[in-house]
């Protein structure tokens, strides 16, 4: 196991995104199923006033710092964490790797079917199969929006995964949702892995364009996704998580 930092009651492990891909290939090897949980500053701002936030993060086999400010702080405390691992990035070299052992991944998430218009987890599904030779899809779905309120669709959806028996599945519908997903999955599945992925999905599909590479290196994905949905985002990032970032640098700094 690799060794885990504390921030802000959380424990984080301190694993590079090969490892990461080393880790769950060889637990799938064993038969092992786990969970993988990204947090960012917001969500590690949540966790620490949500007891239900915090739960899915005590949930995770590994937890990963998708979030510069996060890195950023572990060094400032003197436990640097050794990069960061973004689910973004993730969903390509998780696939990369378990293509290299004929395994299987599901995608349950992006933009829903359009008259016309392929859903974006069959998009993503594609281009994952064609760029990561050996993967295999063994399913993939794009709910409509709202489907959690519908019991009926809400079955349909958790039982064509199960079904699918994937090996890795890939939730991206938003946080906290799809780690409310996630734990409804696990007991069915409990050989297989899970990420809660967000909006990597629809990345890959091409019907959201991530931040430039120099933006997510020097920590200003964020400013990107601003700018892109500013009336979703604005009173989140700039009135609770800026704030929260700058008092968890400060304190980790003071701790050191």
């Amino acid at each position: 196991m690799s060794e885990r930092i504390l921030l802000d009651g959380v424990s984080v492990d301190a694993i590079t995104e090969a490892e990461v891909v080393a880790t769950v290939r060889a637990a799938l090897d064993r038969g092992e199923g786990g969970r993988i949980v990204t947090p960012n500053v917001d969500i590690l701002r949540r966790a620490r006033l949500a007891p239900e936030i915090r739960a899915y993060l005590e949930d995770a086999t590994l937890v990963v710092a998708d979030g510069t400010p996060l890195v950023w702080a572990s060094r400032l405390a003197g436990t640097p964490l050794p990069e960061r691992v973004t689910g973004s990035d993730l969903i390509w070299s998780l696939s990369a790797g378990l293509g290299l052992d004929g395994r299987s991944v599901y995608l349950l998430g992006g933009e829903p079917e359009d008259p016309g218009w392929v859903d974006g987890a069959g998009r993503a599904a594609a281009r994952l199969a064609a760029e990561c030779a050996g993967l295999r899809i063994a399913g993939w779905r794009s709910p409509e929006y709202g489907f959690e309120h519908d019991p009926h669709l809400l079955a349909s959806v958790l039982r064509e995964v199960v079904e699918a028996k994937p090996d890795l599945v890939y939730v991206g519908v938003g946080f906290p949702k799809q780690e409310w997903l996630v734990s409804l999955l696990r007991p069915e599945l409990p050989f297989s892995w899970f990420l809660g992925c967000g909006a990597a999905i629809n990345f890959v599909a091409g019907d959201r364009e991530r931040a430039p590479e120099w933006m997510q290196k020097s920590g200003l994905e964020w400013a990107h996704r601003l700018g892109n949905e500013p009336r979703r985002l604005a009173s989140r990032y700039l009135r609770h998580d800026a704030p929260y970032a700058l008092r968890l640098l400060a304190s980790n700094a003071v701790r050191r």
